[in-house]
């Protein structure tokens, strides 16, 4: 998309290039925009029933697309192989991206932390941006329609076999001379983004990085966290620690939620990214939340002094109603160990360095992730060994492309994901249709 539209010229005669691409969510579209652009004859597949069908419920429906943040802000918040997106981030960055939807006619606005949505917020107005873009250069997106299988003849791509899928299911043979493969990774199946081409890949040779969920709620051992159920904090710091390293993996401040089978919100979805290597060698870890971060341990102490001299024939049950949700009262009350009808006036020094350590150190136990059903993105996928970063081929088969999810690159959460997805997806497209490149040095 970022690159201006070129006559692919070679020994003095144009080749132009049949490209298919299967995969019409983020960077299926922009690998399509970006091939049709620059003169190749595009054929782009979609199982679903309409194009970008993951788009329509990023952002709860209002699809976070991108970020303002500078490029080089943007590493930071990719967890796997930042360094992979360098040359996609150079063909099409986050400027680009934004002035080609608001030059498709979508106005977009930004929002806290850099986050840029459409000013609709409408996740189908970003959609529509590449649909009609497509329309315009005369692509048509072949809907109901799946890739099962690559023509590869000497080595090389040569075609796809796809399934046309309707009261009679249609098989056929389509030949290309490019294939970019862009149809997502695990998470959200029901978007069609099940990870049907990972086994592919892994039938051509390739390495897969094991796929997981990303950005996804937490898992905790505690009965305790149930009862907290719809409790939301704001303004508290997780924690996550490796016992096998002896040290932190995880710390970051913001807000979470308790759920009935554990943990969610915004800086715990981002330490599910974080941890999952972690996670998946040890099996549990240890997790705390410090509920009172902005107080210094001079603070907090002098704060609990005082709670104790202005209530001191209260019960200890009511001992934290100034500090906590009344939610959170009840659970930490009984983690202190204490009897709940003494009386404030008796709790002794010892007892009370302990209130304080739980204050500043809420536990629980970390014991896995809930599902792909339930991941924003996936983790994983095929190794980024496998793929020249400068063009998105694979390396080992020449004219076949690949580009978004389906490779082992993920982010945090801000417009981060969508942003790689759709800038690996426009270099792809853009380097199958210089196919003749490939041609002329045969």
């Amino acid at each position: 998309m970022a690159a201006a539209c070129r006559n692919t010229i070679c020994s003095f005669y144009i080749i132009y290039m049949k490209i298919i691409i299967a995969g019409a969510g983020a960077a299926g579209l922009a690998a399509a925009v970006s091939a049709a652009k620059n003169g190749a004859e595009v054929v782009l597949l979609d199982r679903n029933e309409k194009a970008g069908k993951k788009i329509y419920i990023t952002g709860k429906g209002r699809c976070n697309f991108t970020n303002i943040a500078p490029v080089d802000d943007f590493y930071a918040n990719i967890v796997s192989n930042p360094r992979f997106m360098y040359s996609s981030f150079a063909h099409c960055d986050n400027r680009d991206l934004i002035r080609f939807i608001e030059d498709a006619g979508v106005a977009t606005k930004v929002e806290r932390g850099g986050r840029v949505f459409p000013e609709s917020d409408h996740a189908s107005d970003i959609t529509r941006a590449f649909t009609d873009t497509l329309s315009q250069a005369g692509v048509k997106i072949h809907l109901h329609t799946r890739l099962t299988g690559l023509i590869i003849e000497d080595g090389q791509i040569a075609g796809a076999k796809v399934v046309r899928e309707g009261h009679i299911s249609e098989r056929h043979e389509i030949r290309a001379d490019a294939v970019i493969l862009a149809g997502g990774g695990l998470s959200y199946p029901s978007t069609g983004s099940d990870g049907n081409m990972i086994p592919m890949l892994e039938e051509l040779g390739l390495k897969v990085e094991r796929p997981y969920p990303a950005l996804v709620p937490l898992l905790t051992k505690e009965d305790y966290i149930p009862l907290l159920q719809g409790l939301s904090l704001k303004n508290v710091t997780f924690n996550v620690y490796s016992e096998k390293k002896k040290k932190a993996v995880f710390s970051e401040f913001g807000e979470m939620l308790f759920t009935h089978f554990g943990l969610s919100g915004p800086i715990v979805l981002s330490a599910s990214s974080r941890i999952a290597d972690f996670l998946y060698r040890e099996r549990e870890l240890k997790a705390w939340v410090d509920l009172k971060p902005h107080l210094s341990p001079e603070k907090l102490h002098n704060r609990l002094i005082r709670i104790a001299v202005e209530n001191p024939n209260r019960d200890f049950s009511h001992f934290f109603d100034e500090l906590l949700p009344s939610k959170l009262c009840h659970v930490i009350t009984g983690l202190t160990g204490i009897d709940q009808k003494r009386k404030i006036n008796s709790i002794t020094r010892q007892e009370r360095e302990k209130i304080q350590f739980l204050l500043g150190h809420f536990p629980m136990t970390i014991t896995g992730t809930r599902g792909f059903k339930e991941a924003i993105v996936t983790g994983g996928g095929l190794s980024v060994k496998e793929v020249d970063p400068k063009t998105m081929q694979v390396k080992k088969i020449p004219g076949l492309y690949v580009a978004g999810e389906l490779i082992d690159v993920d982010a945090l959460t801000g417009g981060y994901n969508l942003t790689c997805a759709f800038s690996m997806g426009a270099l792809a497209g853009y380097s199958a249709s210089r196919g003749y490149e490939r041609n002329c040095n045969e």
